[in-house]
């Protein structure tokens, strides 16, 4: 069985406690997850229909709140989460993306207007990089797994930006 990476982050979050939907959401947006995954609002209740389904959630109503209902991760979601976790990090997904189609397709641009691109990205990318310190220092302290998670984002975002702006220099 296959997860998807909304599936994986919502099921993760189970793992840790349950929760209901509109909880799920306010530690999507708090812990910024939006950020490296992609989980819009609208779809929450869609995934965890589908993970119920599957059996890897159970529901029940909150005492509470009648109309709510709590999301609970099965057995066998906890082992399919697991067993998803060691899948994802042990085998790199592909590189394709659009950027690299846009590289190859380089010379059907104007040279002018492609460096004006780049410059556009690299903004984009800078306003990335704020965000994604934002969601990190909102949260104190904040746990290994998530660290890992900015660190690696963070990583990446100025990785990106400084090999755009080398070539932004080799097209001088």
């Amino acid at each position: 069985m296959t997860l998807t990476p909304s599936e994986l982050v919502v099921l993760g979050l189970l793992v840790e406690k349950p929760r209901h939907g509109y909880e799920l959401e306010q530690t999507i947006e708090q812990r910024g997850i939006r950020q490296w995954a992609p989980l819009a609002f609208s779809s929450i209740y869609y995934v965890l229909t589908k993970l119920e389904k599957r059996g890897l959630v159970a529901a029940h109503s909150s005492s509470s709140a009648r109309t709510r209902r709590v999301f609970t991760a099965t057995d066998a979601g906890r082992a399919e989460a697991s067993a998803a976790v060691i899948r994802v990090i042990a085998h790199p997904a592909s590189l394709a993306s659009p950027l690299a189609v846009g590289l190859a397709n380089a010379p059907l641009a104007d040279a002018e207007d492609f460096a004006g691109a780049i410059r556009t990205r690299m903004a984009a990318l800078d306003a990335q990089r704020r965000a994604v310190e934002a969601a990190r220092s909102a949260q104190h302290p904040v746990p290994e797994p998530a660290e890992w998670v900015f660190s690696y984002s963070l990583a990446m975002l100025i990785a990106e930006h400084d090999w755009l702006a080398a070539r932004l220099e080799d097209m001088r």
